[in-house]
């Protein structure tokens, strides 16, 4: 498949896109050691962890919302502007010796929340940006340059910079986010108008609210198993995953600095996942590649929860987050494809706010069922969810793309 050109305005979010998130992989390693630097209390040090996560639930909805109702290129220069404001401030009160953990505290969410909103407008200025039979290919980059800045390249960044100096991740981090807010104020206005938006202004109608996005849901039942399968893949993922650490020590008795490398295995797989996601769709068609993610993602929990081996533990980690990222894709392909302009941002933050909300269960789910069965257990439980979410998509009539 011969590669497009998908024009200067989209390489200006991509870039922007990347910087971006190569600054959240930074923060993600330089909060909690900032917070290590500040206090030594486990419960002050893990609410970092609660102030980053919360305005994924908070938020998602809202942010839908907004991305359907205003200019969607500004609010991505203007989220970027907030949070880079408050980083300059946490970069001058940690150089004059002001830093406290309340401080530290506020910054968290607010990056948090910025990025929720950012997230969402971004995915909202894709269609307008590219043709639509380019819009799983222009996906795919924008999933390959996330999971490049976040999990790849972010965090041992912002590792290294913080042994330096406490302040330089932070500094790093402003002047990526200085960069990509001048990226995408560079974007023509009128690209990215929400076409939806301005007819059901023509027409004297008021925009709707979040609820308009549940509504066009309720009545499109053959979309069903898109956020189904979101949950599912999130869900099982997060009730092993956040128990790797453990899984590290106790099962496979390997050291700390294994970690590193077995993540690092991860975001290998995600990176393949995203660049090679336009080709699987195309070639097997949207239902073939949903069932193979759930397959990846079921066998490599089915290997983990009966062998003790750390090659396969490592080719689990790159197989599933391989699915995951595919999935992404296609995920916001079928969205950008089906759904109503003016209804877009609304959809995307309800399959976000899925994917949260069955993150955090699932993280809750693992634990309980580890403590009591074992950490082989986390690892078996997901794969039944995940057989399930394959037969609702084997009984589904039509194509995601197909199914507005």
């Amino acid at each position: 498949m011969a590669t497009p050109a998908l024009g200067a305005p989209y390489r200006r979010l991509w870039t922007a896109t990347l910087l971006s998130n190569l600054g959240d992989g930074i923060r993600a390693a330089a909060f909690p050691l900032l917070a290590a630097a500040l206090t030594s209390s486990p419960v002050l040090i893990s609410g970092v962890a609660v102030a980053t996560q919360l305005p994924g639930v908070l938020l998602a909805l809202p942010a839908g919302s907004l991305a359907d109702r205003f200019d969607r290129r500004r609010i991505v220069v203007t989220a970027d502007a907030i949070r880079l404001v408050f980083l300059l401030g946490l970069i001058a009160l940690i150089v004059s010796g002001g830093a406290t953990m309340s401080v530290l505290y506020v910054v968290v969410f607010i990056s948090g929340a910025t990025d929720v909103v950012r997230a969402t407008a971004a995915s909202t200025l894709v269609p307008s940006l590219v043709p639509h039979e380019h819009l799983d290919i222009a996906n795919g980059r924008m999933v390959t340059a996330e999971i490049a800045g976040n999990e790849f390249l972010g965090p041992p960044l912002g590792g290294y910079l913080f042994g330096v100096a406490l302040v330089l991740p932070f500094a790093v981090n402003g002047g990526t986010l200085a960069i990509a807010v001048a990226l995408v104020a560079g974007i023509p206005a009128l690209l990215q108008t929400p076409a939806g938006a301005t007819a059901g202004a023509k027409a004297g109608r008021r925009p709707n609210r979040t609820g308009g996005g549940m509504h066009w849901l309720r009545h499109h039942r053959g979309f069903w198993p898109v956020p189904a399968t979101s949950a599912a893949l999130a869900l099982t993922d997060s009730a092993w995953f956040t128990l790797l650490v453990l899984y590290l020590h106790q099962v496979l008795h390997l050291s700390s600095a294994w970690y590193g490398i077995l993540l690092a295995a991860g975001a290998f797989g995600g990176l393949s996942g995203g660049y090679f996601a336009a080709t699987l769709t195309r070639r097997i068609g949207p239902k073939a590649t949903a069932l193979t993610c759930l397959a990846l993602a079921a066998a490599g929990q089915l290997a983990l929860g009966t062998t003790s081996s750390v090659l396969a533990t490592a080719a689990v980690l790159a197989s599933s987050s391989m699915a995951f990222a595919i999935w992404s894709v296609q995920a916001r392909t079928a969205i950008q494809s089906s759904v109503p302009p003016d209804l877009l941002g609304r959809v995307i933050s309800i399959n976000r706010a899925v994917i949260t909300a069955a993150s955090l269960a699932g993280a809750g789910l693992g634990g309980v069922v580890a403590s009591r069965l074992g950490l082989h257990a986390p690892f078996l439980l997901g794969v039944p969810v995940l057989i399930a979410a394959g037969i609702l998509i084997a009984a589904s009539t039509g194509t995601f793309a197909d199914a507005g």
